[in-house]
C-alpha cells in the first residue's frame, strides 16, 4: 500500500479543504502550517473536551443518586463500568471517520452527537428510573469517549514529528480537562443545592458552541485517507499491541480512577456526595494539565525512558494507597490518590508520544529515509493510534469491575489496588524489556541500514 495520495482535493469540497499539506517541510511549517495547525488544535481540544465531560457525566451524576434512587455501590461501579466500555469500543470507527468525513466535519458530528446522551439524561435522571433505564442512557454517554480518537488522528496528521509529542500532549490533555471540569460544575451545583438536571441543562448549549465554533475554525486535510492495508499491518505489528498494554497502564488507569474516585471516598470513607464533589476533581484536573508535560519530557528525553520511570512512581503510590486504605487514613489515601493522577497524566503524555517514534524507528530500520520514512511513520501510527487508544480505555473499564467485585468481596478497595500494583510492575518490565533493554537497542541497530545513523528504542 503506498503512502496517502497528495492529489488536489475536488473543487465540489470547498475552501475547507486543504489540498496540500506537508508539515515536515520546514519552510512550510514556518510559512502556513504551524498558524494553521495551531489553529486547528485550538478547537480540536475545545469539542474532545466536551466530548470528556460528556463520557465522564455519570462518574458525577452517581453522587446525586441517593438512597431514593435504590442503587446499590455495585450498580454504580457496574454502570460506570459500561459506559467506559463503550467509550473505548466506539473510539476504532471514530478514528476511520476522520478520513472517510474530514477532520473538521467530523468534528462538527461528533460534537452534534453529544447532545444525544446528555438529553436522555436530562430526561430520566430521577428516582424511580429503573436501573436498566439508567444503563441503557448511561450507554450512549460512551460515545463522548470516541471524540479523543478522531481528534487525535486529525491533530496527529497536522504536525510535523518533531512537535507531535507536544502538539498530541496539548491535545489529550485539553480533552482530558473535560473531566475535572465537569466535576468542578457539579461541586458547584451540589453545592448550591442544584439537582443534577441543572448540570446537564448547562452542557446542552456548550455542546452546540463547540460544533459552530468547528464548523467556522477548522479545516479537513484532503491527503488523510483511510488505509485499510495500514490498519491491517497495525493489527498484525507486535508494538501496536505492547503500546495497547502500556496505554492500558496510564489513560485505563486515568480513565477509571476518573469514575471511581468518588464513589470509593463515599463508600469506603463514608463521604458525602459534597465531601467527594470537594476532592475528586482535584487528581483527574492535575492529570490532565500535567499530560502535555508528558510528551513534551518524551521529546526531550525519550517516551520509553520517561515512561519506565513512571511506572515506578506509580507502583509506590499504589503501595502507599493500600497502605492507606487498611490504615483507614483518609488524608493519606487522598494524596496518594492524586499522586497516582498526576503521574497516570503524565504517562499517558510519554507513551502517546512513543507510537510515532516507534513507527518512524522501524521505517529506518528497513532503510528508507527522508520523505518516505516519514510518510511511514505517519501511516503506522496513525493507523496504530486509534486502537491502542481504544484498548487503552478498556482498562478504566477493569478498574471499575476491580473496584466493585472488591467491595462486594471486602468491603473496600484493598483488594483492587492490590491488583493494581501487580499490573504496574508488570507494566514497568514489558517497557524495559521492549523498548529499553540494551539487547534490544542493539538487535535493532544490527537490522537497520549502515548508510544511515538510527535511533534505538529507547529515543522513541
Amino acid at each position: 500500500m503506498t503512502a496517502p495520495s497528495t492529489a488536489p482535493a475536488p473543487p465540489s469540497r470547498g475552501s475547507r479543504w486543504i489540498q496540500q499539506w506537508d508539515p515536515e517541510d520546514e519552510t512550510f511549517w514556518k510559512e502556513t502550517g504551524e498558524k494553521v495547525a495551531k489553529r486547528n488544535l485550538l478547537f480540536s481540544v475545545l469539542s474532545e473536551h466536551i466530548g470528556f465531560s460528556i463520557w465522564t457525566m455519570w462518574s458525577v451524576l452517581v453522587l446525586f443518586m441517593g438512597p431514593e434512587y435504590g442503587l446499590t455501590p455495585a450498580d454504580k461501579f457496574l454502570l460506570t463500568s459500561m459506559v467506559t466500555l463503550v467509550g473505548a469500543v466506539v473510539r476504532v470507527p471514530y478514528t476511520f471517520a476522520v478520513a472517510i468525513f474530514g477532520g473538521r466535519n467530523w468534528t462538527i458530528i461528533s460534537a452534534g452527537l453529544l447532545l444525544i446522551p446528555t438529553v436522555a439524561a436530562f430526561a430520566v435522571i430521577k428516582p424511580g428510573t429503573s436501573f436498566n433505564t439508567f444503563l441503557l442512557v448511561g450507554l450512549l454517554a460512551g460515545i463522548g469517549g470516541g471524540n479523543f480518537a478522531s481528534s487525535m488522528t486529525n491533530i496527529n496528521a497536522f504536525f510535523p514529528l518533531r512537535k507531535k509529542g507536544w502538539a498530541l500532549g496539548l491535545n489529550a490533555g485539553g480533552g482530558n480537562i473535560g473531566v475535572p471540569v465537569i466535576q468542578l460544575v457539579a461541586l458547584a451545583i451540589i453545592g448550591a443545592s442544584g439537582g443534577p438536571r441543572v448540570l446537564l441543562g448547562i452542557y446542552i448549549p456548550l455542546i452546540l458552541v463547540a460544533a459552530v465554533l468547528a464548523a467556522l475554525f477548522m479545516n479537513n486535510i484532503e491527503n488523510v485517507k483511510n488505509d485499510t492495508g495500514a490498519a491491517k499491518d497495525a493489527v498484525k505489528d507486535g508494538h501496536t499491541w505492547i503500546m495497547s498494554f502500556l496505554y492500558i497502564g496510564t489513560f485505563g488507569s486515568f480513565i477509571g480512577y476518573s469514575f471511581a474516585f468518588g464513589q470509593v471516598l463515599q463508600n469506603q470513607f463514608g463521604r458525602t456526595p459534597l465531601e467527594a464533589a470537594y476532592v475528586t476533581f482535584i487528581g483527574p484536573l492535575l492529570g490532565s494539565l500535567i499530560r502535555p508535560v508528558g510528551g513534551a519530557l518524551a521529546d526531550k528525553y525519550g517516551g520509553a525512558k520517561i515512561t519506565l520511570y513512571n511506572y515506578v512512581g506509580m507502583g509506590v503510590a499504589t503501595a502507599v494507597l493500600i497502605v492507606a486504605s487498611m490504615q483507614k487514613s483518609l488524608g493519606l489515601f487522598t494524596v496518594a490518590f492524586v499522586v497516582l493522577f498526576v503521574l497516570s497524566g503524565l504517562g499517558n503524555g510519554s507513551t502517546f508520544k512513543m507510537i510515532p517514534g516507534i513507527f518512524q524507528t522501524k521505517a529506518l530500520a528497513k532503510g528508507l529515509e527522508g520523505e518516505a520514512a516519514a510518510a511511514y511513520g505517519r501511516r503506522l501510527s496513525g493507523a496504530s493510534m486509534g486502537l491502542i487508544g481504544a484498548v487503552g480505555a478498556l482498562g478504566g473499564v477493569g478498574i471499575n469491575l476491580a473496584f466493585r467485585q472488591s467491595f462486594l468481596s471486602y468491603g473496600s478497595g484493598t483488594g483492587a489496588f492490590v491488583a493494581f500494583l501487580a499490573f504496574y510492575a508488570a507494566c514497568f518490565v514489558v517497557t524495559w524489556a521492549v523498548y529499553l533493554r540494551r539487547s534490544a537497542a542493539k538487535g535493532q541497530a544490527t537490522t537497520a541500514s549502515e548508510a544511515k545513523p538510527q535511533l534505538s528504542y529507547a529515543e522513541v
